[in-house]
């Protein structure tokens, strides 16, 4: 497979150096200090730090006799018991008090395996090791009207609701909205808030996926997120460059992210819809598109339990993001139980999902092949999953 350009090895360059001259500094206790008006002997950095091992068995009553959820970039392996993700984290908010900030995540684990790479798109330079960085980044907070933070490296994604954590999210699985769109971002963002309730984003990222180099041209997108009170906030997120080795404008991918969430005690209910469309650079150029929603509802019962449910919808026109031509349905239940103590957590899940799907290359893997060495297909399955999270996290003050 074809490795990146020039472009790709100078982020790959520029990641690396970064990441080891901040751990160098911090370990020498050279961390960038504050500005000279606001530092002192009170002047004290927050640092936290922890870790998680997330393990799950997933039973498809279809029974593959390939172990595949198919078309999934997490928790695609059925019928297996498996480490799913593990992660250790040290990271530092920046604050008035403290300007730079950092974070470092190393992983492991089947769920790192798939998700960042592409299908259409050949490995970025370094991949094979850069797939086990989660967000690992700097950060600045320049002095500029209500501050303005600058970050650079892998962080998390401005798109999408779900995260690539399971311990963060409230179902097991995630939706195919997130399997599909980045997880992770490879690049430079700028963050300012417009108002208290109010907060404009600006990214310029290496591209789609984070692993893969499709060429040198970067996408960029921007975000409005708006907190009208307590109990509600939006967000708006659009992406745009090219998903292809040619880059003429005419074959740019276009993304819009809307999300909606609304929390009062005991209830979490949000919806995001995605919509994304590119010209395809083959015979005809035809025009494919991807849209999809979910509304998850989760409750929280007390302490210890709570129960989500969620509905979703995936439509894939021409096979450009899953692979295959397809519209797929699926709700997913999951009841959840937790067990906190003193820094640690035990998370539970037990969960059902249920996916149809529907059209020329729909379907989901079956015990038997239609001819040898290829699958045979069923339009839905039904999953049952128990997922068991294990999570620390601490902190410590730094002069």
């Amino acid at each position: 497979m074809r490795t990146g350009g020039r472009i790709a090895r100078t982020n790959s360059l520029l990641l690396v150096m970064i990441v080891m001259s901040f751990a160098d500094r911090f370990a020498m206790g050279q961390v960038p200090a504050a500005l000279p008006e606001e530092s002192g002997s009170s002047a004290q950095s927050t640092w936290q730090y922890g870790g998680f091992i997330d393990a799950g068995y997933m039973h498809d009553f279809n029974y593959p006799a390939n172990h595949l959820f198919r078309s999934r970039g997490t928790t695609f392996h059925v019928n297996e018991a498996d480490l799913n993700m593990t992660a250790l984290y040290l990271r530092k908010t920046p604050s008035d008090s403290s300007r730079w900030g950092t974070e470092i995540t190393l992983q492991a684990g089947k769920d790192s395996e798939v998700f960042g790479f592409s299908a259409t798109a050949p490995n970025l330079d370094g991949a094979k090791w850069l797939r086990h960085l989660g967000p690992t980044d700097i950060s600045y907070l320049a002095p500029i009207g209500k501050g303005l933070t600058i970050q650079g490296g892998i962080f998390s994604s401005f798109i999408g609701y779900d995260s690539l954590y399971a311990k963060d999210n409230f179902n097991y699985t995630r939706p195919w909205g997130a399997d599909f769109t980045p997880y992770l971002m490879l690049g430079v963002n700028a963050q300012y808030p417009l108002t208290t309730r109010l907060t404009g984003t600006l990214f310029v990222i290496s591209g789609y996926w984070h692993l893969a180099h499709a060429n040198d041209v970067p996408s960029s997108g921007g975000q409005v997120a708006y907190k009208p009170n307590e109990r509600l906030s939006m967000k708006q997120t659009v992406l745009y460059g090219p998903h292809h080795s040619g880059t003429s404008l005419q074959f740019w991918r276009f993304l819009s992210d809307s999300i909606v969430e609304w929390k009062r005690d005991p209830a979490t209910v949000a919806f995001e819809y995605q919509v994304s469309e590119e010209k395809v650079a083959v015979a005809g150029n035809p025009r494919a598109l991807w849209m999809s929603a979910q509304m998850p509802m989760h409750w929280i019962v007390d302490k210890h339990w709570s129960a989500t449910v969620r509905p979703e919808v995936a439509w894939d026109r021409n096979g450009r993001w899953t692979g295959f031509s397809q519209t797929v349905k699926a709700v997913t239940n999951t009841i959840e139980y937790r067990i906190p103590y003193r820094q640690a957590n035990v998370i539970v899940r037990l969960e059902h999902r249920w996916d149809d799907s529907r059209g020329p290359g729909g379907g989901f893997f079956n015990d038997g092949d239609v001819r040898p060495g290829v699958p045979g297909l069923k339009p839905a399955q039904h999953l049952l999953a128990l997922g068991v999270i294990l999570t620390f996290d601490s902190s410590f003050h730094h002069h």
